[in-house]
């Protein structure tokens, strides 16, 4: 009797203390245990979507290929089926985030703007959650958003230099996935607050990575692009390699790929300090030696990120989103 007194509590701890090690290893929060019921339930889960089902690429008059030949898309678009990725993601109930970072003049500039035409045109119809790191937070301009819609606001600290602005964009979204975007959203884009939504920009962007092909260079050859070329730089890529010269104005994809995306890219940057390097586009030149290691699952058109100051050219028809035109004056008084 006295046996069974003694091993039933000690029992009973061993099994709280399985309980708590499952816990930590494995980190069960709602967004998580979504997760674990999905698998669960595998076999009432729609078919996954192949790229046959929604993208359809033809002979078109464009210097930029439709398909890689890694086969991710290079979506335009007059090649998706719009309908189709509707219909899909209504059965899965997803939840889209977007990073935009507004600091010194930009807040007063740009920041309203790129918030209200977000609301008009990023996912329409999905919930979407904006996360604003800005470093004055007096400064925030609140506005009313549409419904499934809402803006998480974090303060970030004011950098001297736009170049160390760029360096911890990299960290602070990395950080900040770490502590919560990861169980909040299932797809994430980061964008620069100079640009404006000007048409629907849609769940044909959707992807594990995504990188934005660059409006100047993407009918450029490799040996044009403006890689980095010191070998001192960890952002160095051989003269005549690489695939495309990528935008760091929009990158995105799955929470746990943006995160590997940011942290490497933050790593190499902090080596390159360390070594009193710094590449010539800064966060841009270590984003594409990232995507010329890692290849993107999917590559946005240059319509998806058309400059203000560039006239339209043959193959642009439906530009999605624009860079602001800027007053460098304004833009350049000291705060």
């Amino acid at each position: 009797m006295r046996y069974r007194r003694t091993i039933i509590p000690l029992l009973l701890l061993l099994f709280l203390l399985f309980l708590w090690a499952v816990h930590n290893k494995h980190h069960f929060r709602p967004k998580k245990l979504q997760q674990v019921y999905q698998c669960w339930s595998m076999n009432d889960q729609p078919a996954k979507l192949q790229l046959s089902d929604w993208y359809s690429p033809k002979a078109v008059n464009t210097a930029s290929s439709l398909i890689t030949n890694w086969s991710a898309p290079v979506v335009w678009h007059s090649f998706y089926n719009d309908e189709i990725l509707e219909n899909y993601y209504a059965k899965h109930k997803i939840t889209v985030g977007l990073t935009v970072f507004a600091v010194g003049r930009y807040i007063d500039y740009y920041l309203q703007r790129f918030i209200a035409t977000a609301d008009r045109h990023f996912m329409v119809g999905q919930k979407v959650i904006i996360y604003v790191m800005i470093d004055d937070f007096s400064k925030m301009p609140w506005m009313p958003l549409s419904p499934h819609r809402s803006i998480k606001v974090f303060e970030i600290e004011r950098e001297k230099r736009w170049q160390d602005v760029s360096m911890m964009r990299m960290k602070i979204i990395s950080e900040h996935i770490v502590d919560h975007i990861q169980y909040e959203v299932d797809f994430l884009f980061c964008m620069d607050v100079d640009q404006v939504f000007l048409r629907k920009y849609g769940l044909e962007t959707l992807g594990e990575s995504v990188a934005q092909l660059h409006a100047y260079w993407f009918q450029e050859n490799a040996t044009q692009f403006p890689y980095e070329r010191s070998t001192l730089s960890e952002a160095y890529i051989p003269m005549g390699e690489g695939d495309f010269y990528y935008h760091a104005a929009v990158f995105g994809g799955t929470p746990i790929q943006v995160l590997n995306i940011t942290r490497e890219c933050f790593r190499k940057i902090m080596k390159d300090k360390e070594n009193n390097v710094e590449a010539v586009w800064h966060d841009e030149s270590h984003l594409n030696k990232y995507f010329f290691l890692h290849k993107p699952t999917k590559i946005l058109s240059p319509e998806y990120c058309w400059p203000f100051r560039l006239p339209a050219i043959s193959g642009i028809n439906t530009v999605k989103l624009y860079w602001a035109q800027k007053d460098y004056n304004y833009l350049r008084v000291k705060n």
